[in-house]
């Protein structure tokens, strides 16, 4: 999975696809609404893939454990961030056994369902497996397809503008 170019904003709901940059600030685009606006640099934002849950061993990639879940799911949605707690904490513990319960607050929890259950929603969870089919059916395309060269011969003229010649005054006579 892909976490490139999406984004949190602290204070604001959902996650957000970097669109481009500006003077001051990227703009981003919504996943809930598709609405656009600046993001600024006051503003704390986080990139998904730099994201990662804490374990009693090595801290486990954001994508990683959205790629257990899909697994375990079937591609299908998990259970909602608005479950009882007690729910979402045995859940992630069958996906992450060793997470270090202390230092993963229960919002972290929640965001991590709400996220994976937008991202699933709005198309951007794309497998490896799918990924890589992708890419290997666009390979063939492009080795089936023959290219077709059209030439047309074009005779243009060209035109240049002659600049005007200035007159040199004419000399005075003497008498």
């Amino acid at each position: 999975m892909d976490l490139s170019g999406v984004i949190s904003i602290s204070g604001r709901p959902g996650l957000f696809v970097v669109v481009a940059q500006g003077k001051n600030s990227i703009i981003v685009q919504s996943l809930i609404d598709n609405k656009r606006f600046p993001a600024y640099s006051t503003d704390r934002i986080s990139a998904l893939e730099d994201i990662s849950i804490y374990t009693y061993d090595d801290d486990k990639p954001l994508n990683e454990i959205f790629a257990s879940i899909f697994e375990k799911q079937q591609g299908k949605e998990c259970p909602s961030h608005k479950e009882d707690l007690s729910v979402l904490q045995d859940y992630l513990s069958g996906i992450l056994p060793d997470y270090d319960e202390e230092r993963v607050y229960p919002s972290d929890i929640k965001k991590l369902f709400q996220w994976y259950n937008l991202l699933l929603k709005t198309g951007k969870f794309e497998t490896l497996e799918d990924k890589k089919q992708s890419e290997t059916d666009a390979t063939e395309d492009v080795a089936e397809a023959k290219p077709t060269v059209k030439s047309k011969k074009t005779t243009a003229k060209k035109t240049t503008a002659k600049k005007p010649v200035a007159k040199k005054p004419a000399a005075k006579k003497k008498d």
